[in-house]
């Protein structure tokens, strides 16, 4: 009987290793040196620290800062750390990454909303207010606002810095990317480097 299913054994055994290890370590070893930048997380460094990725979002919260969209992620409530139904808001936590599943009905949805309008009215966005400035993404990870978002916070970046408005609306034409390939995605800016870019502009 062995004789019949060793072959299947030495197959399973075979593929396991070749799909489960030798491709993996292969795939990574190209990847490493085609292109390593974006094997090592597309991290970014500033004074030679890393501050961050352009893959992941991070929350900003000073008025001097681009925001990025909402983000739905969460992590264990450390007041509870055996219970793994407890859980808290915890924004671009990578650890976790989901989006809401909240649907239209949802009056936790509407009211999350509802309030985010008025801080955003409060905070002096006087145009229609973007749909990304609302909604999470389906990661809840999502480091890219789209260009009429970051341009209706301009206001209040320039308030808070004491820039000319003119000056901040600039940056974000200069960071804005469009389509890959002029037909895939969105137009959009990624946060962190807009943030960076109002930081040299003050350094200056």
């Amino acid at each position: 009987m062995f004789r019949e299913i060793r072959p299947a054994i030495i197959i399973l055994l075979a593929l396991t290793l070749i799909t489960g290890l030798v491709y993996p370590l292969a795939m990574t070893a190209v990847s490493g040196a085609i292109f390593p930048k974006q094997a090592a997380g597309s991290l970014i460094e500033k004074d030679g620290k890393v501050v961050g990725s352009v893959l992941i979002g991070q929350e900003f919260k000073d008025d001097k800062y681009f925001h990025g969209r909402p983000s739905a992620t969460q992590a264990q409530d450390p007041a509870h750390p055996d219970d793994p139904t407890k859980t808290i808001d915890a924004p671009y936590n990578a650890a976790n990454s989901t989006g809401s599943n909240l649907g239209p009905t949802s009056q936790k949805l509407v009211d999350r909303v509802k309030a985010d309008v008025e801080a955003k009215r409060a905070a002096g966005v006087t145009e229609p207010i973007p749909a990304d400035a609302l909604t999470t993404s389906a990661s809840g990870l999502d480091p890219h606002i789209s260009p009429e978002y970051a341009l209706a916070q301009t206001a209040a970046i320039a308030k808070a810095r004491n820039f000319p408005e003119d000056k901040v609306k600039a940056l974000v034409v200069a960071h804005s990317e469009g389509r890959a390939f002029g037909l895939f995605g969105e137009p959009r800016v990624n946060v962190l480097l807009l943030n960076m870019a109002l930081d040299e502009l003050s350094s200056s």
